[in-house]
């Protein structure tokens, strides 16, 4: 099966650092080449994957995101260049539509983001003509008006995250210097418990650097570090010596590809039981999810009762590349067959 890729013009594939739609299409693209599939990407120029690599734009427009000028001649172009392909599977926001304008068959999209706002009309009117993916059951559910085909949760390379020992001595945040993310609850709990943390977030855009300045710069001492964005071998060197992620998001985040990154590396989950959490950490296995804050705190305190292997052995049972694998190639069988 030929398999045309496309992706956002945001961010390079796999991304630099952040950028978990992007991490997800890199491993998509490159299991899907395992099983013997002939793969075309179009995405940035600086992407990297391991695959034929078609582009218009040299560089990722992250410093753009959201603009349709930007996004459509992208997808325009993404089309003419993945023309021929068995499957297109489209990535991005605007792509459906010209596909469907155009009479672009055999096309079957992923929402990453929230089924909230305008997206509800637009999934809504896509799911009407075509397969429209989504990451979690919760995501699914929070929109029952739109017809959403199937789940496919992310998947990653265990082989790529070395087991750790979490014998660092800290707990870690990781992810996005944002007030729904949780920085500010994960240093309270951090502080309450009596751990140091070490704060590792993309803080680029000028929201991000504001909330850091205003929120979270002020409670940083001796015992909570922020050390910017990680990424590479030493953000996996992070999530192997903590103790634990902690994950308290405010919000209902559709997926979270952060904490199977960490259950990878052993690494167990603290955080509130928001958005997808429920469906990715075993609440009392490979983490602790609690609504209120002073039970944070107490899971804190009972992280030596886990077993780290557990969080490597639910990652290599349920959240797998070759599984996100095997799932995707149902769903084009599927489409496919009708």
């Amino acid at each position: 099966m030929s398999v045309g890729l496309l992706a956002p013009p945001w961010v390079a594939v796999p991304p630099p650092a952040y950028g978990g739609t992007e991490s997800m299409l890199s491993e998509l693209a490159r299991g899907l080449v395992a099983e013997g599939h002939e793969v075309r990407l179009y995405a940035t120029g600086d992407s990297t994957a391991p695959v034929p690599l078609l582009y218009a734009l040299e560089t990722g427009a992250w410093d753009r995101v959201g603009e349709g000028v930007v996004e459509l001649p992208h997808v325009m172009r993404g089309y003419e260049a993945l023309a021929g392909c068995d499957v297109v599977h489209d990535h991005t926001l605007l792509g459906p539509a010209w596909a469907l304008a155009r009479g672009h068959e055999h096309v079957v999209t992923t929402c990453h983001g929230p089924f909230d706002g305008e997206l509800r009309t637009i999934y809504g009117r896509y799911g009407k003509q075509m397969p429209v993916i989504a990451i979690s059951r919760n995501q699914a559910a929070s929109a029952p008006e739109i017809a959403v085909d199937r789940v496919i949760h992310h998947g990653i390379d265990p082989d790529q995250y070395p087991v750790g020992r979490g014998d660092g001595g800290y707990l870690l945040f990781l992810g996005r210097m944002t007030p729904d993310k949780g920085v500010r609850e994960a240093v309270a709990i951090a502080r309450a418990a009596g751990q140091p943390l070490v704060i590792a977030a993309k803080a680029r855009e000028e929201a991000e650097q504001r909330y850091y300045t205003e929120e979270i710069e002020p409670l940083l001492d001796d015992r909570v570090h922020f050390i910017g964005e990680a990424a590479g071998e030493i953000k996996l060197a992070l999530l192997g010596g903590a103790s634990a992620l902690l994950n308290p998001i405010q919000w209902a985040e559709p997926f979270g590809l952060v904490m199977i990154e960490a259950m990878a590396c052993g690494t167990p989950v603290v955080g509130c039981p928001n958005g997808a959490a429920p469906e990715i950490v075993d609440d009392g296995r490979t983490g602790f999810l609690c609504s209120e804050s002073a039970a944070l705190v107490e899971a804190v305190q009972r992280i030596p009762d886990l077993n780290r292997a557990d969080c490597r052995a639910a990652v290599n049972e349920r959240f797998s590349t070759s599984r996100m694998v095997a799932d995707h190639l149902a769903a084009y069988r599927d489409m496919l067959a009708q």
